[in-house]
């Protein structure tokens, strides 16, 4: 007889938080996860659970006016791991929610270590299990042996695309004497003052050198993976840069909000809006490391080096970490998995996370959640249904089992346009509130039957 009720193959975000509510229902779970085995992904750096391996923001934690602070909020009315030690591992970043990422997966690989519930084993899974319950969160890096036995259970190629990583910057290594201390609109989030971000502003003529560099510069290059097409929400700078010159000003390099002071005057006195800016967000507690916002790139690390400390105040800068490039995979969702998130040819086999078709730390970890809950109510014999479609939860959910179009299907951030749309005529500047006041009562009321 076997140890363990369910087997979770990966250690993400999703596979911890899938471990995570079983556990605490009751359930036996082995976890395996091939890092720390001597296997290592191209993108990850340790062998940590729910390591972030891109930026290290869960992004907005406003519940009332965005779609992911309110999918974090109901996350946390669930008894979330991943919420939880974000909440006990936050950096400043205005109204969004980041995180110091060694403190935050040192937290989760911990609180997982110590449930009685669970057992981590550190190998790497090859095939796909013939029988018994089993969770798949093996994430965009799925190893290629596994990868090859989900294509085979699937019957369809899995889909893929690029997601780039954007540097980190030593903090002592900006000259704060061009650079300075500022939100946008010096707006004040959770623990933050309104001055979270670092902000580098540029001229015009210095913008336009900058953008022709980013046109210019030496790129990676994927003689197997050509054709792929990037995700939007994740695309690298310098693709950005060739949909024309002032994408980025009006995109990750938007001046608007930001008041330079070095350019203060009598009639602006904190000072003007700069041509262009790059911000760079905190990335861990001591604040000793800052990543640059929207710098996502597959340009070559010497090339990186060169361009980046072109920017005003990083003519010095020190990288942690340079931007790179990591493939992700993902299978065709709303073709193959029910509502519940099992594989409907195979269905003792869910899937979760980032290799369903989500994209994002907190939606990974939502369909996570989902899918330890549905195995959870299947052993104890009870029902569940999935959150209705009004909720964050029940809205990313319906994406991912049906409610895209299969040949086009994307990966997606939760937002209010997968929710049902609000009837009648609506100010703009209400829709937001409306939509959260909508999903709240729709998730208080799932709540209760669950």
């Amino acid at each position: 007889m076997s140890d363990h009720q369910v087997h979770i193959i990966g250690g993400g975000l999703a596979g911890s938080e899938a471990a995570w509510q079983l556990a605490n229902a009751g359930i036996r779970v082995k976890l395996s996860e091939m890092r720390g085995s001597g296997d290592m992904t191209p993108a990850h750096q340790t062998d940590g659970l729910a390591e972030l391996v891109c930026s290290n923001s869960f992004r907005s934690d406003d519940a009332e006016r965005n779609a992911v602070g309110l999918l974090h909020q109901e996350m946390r009315d669930l008894g979330s791991l991943i919420m939880a030690q974000g909440d006990a591992h936050k950096v400043p970043a205005g109204s969004a929610l980041a995180v110091d990422r060694d403190h935050f997966s040192a937290g989760v690989t911990a609180a997982l270590e110590a449930h009685p519930n669970i057992t981590i084993v550190r190998e790497r899974i090859d095939q796909l299990p013939t029988e018994g319950l089993t969770i798949v969160a093996t994430g965009p890096l799925t190893a290629p042996g596994l990868a090859d036995s989900i294509g085979a259970a699937t019957g369809s190629d899995a889909l893929a695309f690029f997601d780039a990583i954007a540097p980190i910057v030593h903090f002592e290594s900006i000259d704060m004497d061009k650079a300075w201390f500022q939100s946008r609109w010096d707006k004040v989030g959770p623990g933050g003052n309104g001055k979270d971000y670092i902000n580098c502003p540029m001229t015009k003529d210095e913008y336009l050198a900058f953008h022709q560099g980013l046109l210019d510069g030496e790129k990676s290059e994927f003689k197997d993976w050509e054709n792929v097409p990037y995700f939007e929400g994740c695309m690298p700078i310098e693709v950005m840069a060739e949909r024309g010159v002032d994408t980025l000003r009006y995109g990750p390099m938007k001046g608007v909000g930001l008041d330079d002071p070095r350019t203060a005057c009598d009639e602006f006195p904190n000072g003007r809006w700069p041509y262009a800016v790059v911000q760079l967000r905190q990335d861990n507690a001591t604040g000793t490391l800052w990543n640059m916002v929207g710098f996502q790139t597959k340009l070559k690390y010497a090339e990186q080096v060169r361009l980046f400390r072109t920017i005003p105040g990083l003519e010095n800068a020190e990288f942690a970490r340079l931007g790179g490039l990591h493939r992700n995979t993902f299978i065709r969702s709303p073709e193959l998995l029910d509502p519940t998130l099992r594989l409907k040819s195979r269905p003792h086999i869910r899937f979760a996370g980032q290799v369903t078709g989500c994209e994002g730390y907190v939606e990974s970890s939502a369909i996570g959640l989902l899918a330890g809950r549905f195995a959870a109510a299947e052993i104890l014999g009870r029902d569940l249904t999935p959150p209705p479609v009004e909720t964050a939860l029940g809205a990313l959910l319906g994406h991912i089992t049906g409610g895209a179009e299969v040949e086009t299907y994307q990966p997606m951030n939760v937002n209010f346009g997968l929710m049902p749309p609000i009837e009648g005529r609506t100010k703009k500047a209400d829709r937001k509130l409306l939509y959260t006041a909508r999903a709240r009562a729709a998730f208080a009321e799932w709540l209760k039957a669950a």
